[in-house]
């Protein structure tokens, strides 16, 4: 039978605190405590990851969007850092949530290829042998709890309990109808750790009071916690408190939600996820938590139809700017000035190597992390480390690179070069003009590329055509073909 308003196992949790103590030795030379066995031992950092759903760059008011107000997020930004240029793993969902599990490009796995995981595949998702953020923080005696989307694959051989999790509340597939319907749960895919469940409610705030539970219990019990609170919005269905009517509108409908949706719906949606983050922050104060508690705040993307993503151009599904610039906050009282701005070049599967350093421990050797340790630039005000990044995406054969303040990007059999701190919208295509530079880049992700997986016809992509998005006049759907050139000299960045 379900179970319904069901809380975490406290068992479960007391019987993490044998682990926990195993670890302290551990944990206290890394965090550089000479006295491991008396009261001078240094805790390591509580952990909540919140991420939401398809936000744009500038959808939160402490990024510039002037029609909302996010107070709680930006009490994030205020007492912490507020990242520049943050990036995205990819410009589609689970592709930066395998990234950013493990710390290392997601096309390094046959579960990253997908652009998203779509539909039911029972052979496709994150293999639970790969070390995953929280089965490391495990590893070491934390407490981790997922709380909202997984979409890294399906039961019987994937899911959140098989890579680390000890406990899961929320839903498996890319995306969730906010309401219920007559008794049954929300579109059959809301789960408490391995048992379906029926739950009442707007699923944005049922998110948030599980997390305020979660919250409670951990502090109670003494444990190091790792809380990823995944949020769906402010992703399609376009529902915001009170939308009920939409909801029983696209029942049996698509919930895609084409012909739905308002900025003012929209805007809604996001406020409503900054009010249920008020009360994680406030459940962190209660306790005496938010110290010694790391707060991070981003996007698994760039934004979607409504999004806001000034000053970029693209969204969703696009290696321009727009898809894969990301709103990204990080506070730590005890370690992190506040009130900063960084513009340290950040991507998703740095927070792996981050988090671990902060815990006091490390990725598996065996599988080591292609991001980078953000913590020098952010505790000790270390200036900004150039950075390398690569991406591609299946439909429209997109491909780019970011070296320095330079950005490769193809889209289809068209290429450019851009200086996108100068120019972030993207529009003085320096290829020309600057062609050493670009061979460089076009050399580099090449060479990368090589490294990584080779696209597959199988694999599912997606993209926004012109008879969808009317700013995209004549975009015509993607072929899903892969596109596997193993030379420049043999597609169009070559020798003209």
């Amino acid at each position: 039978m379900a179970r319904e308003n069901s809380t975490p196992d406290r068992h479960a949790i007391t019987r993490r605190t044998l682990l926990r103590k195993a670890a302290m030795g551990t944990l206290a030379l890394a965090s550089g405590v000479d006295d491991i066995f008396g009261q001078r031992l240094a805790r390591s950092p509580n952990i909540i990851f919140i991420l939401a759903d398809d936000l744009g760059y500038a959808d939160v008011s402490c990024y510039g969007r002037p029609d909302l107000k996010t107070p709680n997020i930006d009490r994030i930004a205020a007492t912490g850092v507020r990242f520049l240029q943050a990036y995205a793993n990819s410009a589609v969902c689970t592709a930066t949530r395998t990234g950013l599990i493990t710390g290392r490009y997601q096309y390094r796995l046959r579960v990253g290829l997908e652009e998203p995981l779509a539909g039911n595949h029972p052979e496709v998702g994150l293999p639970p042998e790969h070390p995953t953020l929280p089965s490391l923080l495990k590893k070491i005696g934390y407490g981790t709890t997922l709380i909202g989307k997984w979409h890294l694959g399906v039961l019987p051989k994937f899911g959140p309990l098989k890579s680390g999790y000890d406990h899961f509340y929320g839903f498996r597939g890319g995306a969730l109808d906010y309401y219920l319907h007559n008794g049954t749960d929300h579109r059959d895919d809301l789960w408490d750790d391995d048992v379906a469940i029926d739950q009442m409610g707007y699923l944005t705030d049922l998110l948030g009071s599980r997390a305020v539970e979660v919250v409670n219990d951990y502090a109670k019990s003494g444990q190091p916690f790792l809380i990823s609170l995944h949020f769906n919005a402010p992703h399609w269905p376009w529902e915001a408190p009170g939308d009920q009517a939409e909801s029983n509108r696209l029942r049996y409908g698509d919930l895609n939600d084409f012909d739905g949706g308002t900025q003012k719906t929209y805007q809604r949606m996001i406020e409503e996820m900054d009010l249920q983050i008020g009360r994680v922050l406030e459940a962190l104060d209660t306790h005496g938590l938010t110290e010694n508690t790391i707060v991070i705040f981003t996007s698994d993307n760039g934004g979607e139809r409504f999004a806001d993503t000034w000053p970029f151009t693209g969204r969703k599904f696009e290696l321009l700017e727009g898809g894969l610039r990301i709103p990204a906050l990080m506070r730590w009282p005890a370690r992190i000035p506040q009130g900063r701005t960084t513009d340290q070049v950040a991507i998703s599967m740095d927070w792996l190597p981050t988090l671990l350093a902060a815990a006091g421990t490390a990725p598996d050797p065996a599988f080591p992390s292609d991001g980078m340790n953000l913590l020098p630039m952010l505790t000790q005000n270390a200036a900004p480390v150039p950075r390398r990044l690569f991406w591609r995406y299946k439909a429209n054969a997109q491909r780019a690179a970011r070296d320095g303040d330079y950005k490769y990007l193809r889209i289809l059999e068209n290429t450019f070069l851009f200086n996108v701190v100068d120019d972030p919208m993207e529009r003085a295509n320096l290829k020309e003009r600057r062609r050493d530079l670009y061979a460089k880049l076009v050399t580099e992700w090449y060479e990368w590329n090589a490294t990584m997986l080779p696209e597959i016809d199988e694999s599912y992509t997606d993209s926004f055509t012109g008879a969808e998005l009317a700013d995209h006049i004549g975009a015509k759907e993607a072929s899903g073909k892969a596109d596997n050139p193993v030379t420049p000299k043999a597609s169009p960045e070559g020798p003209r």
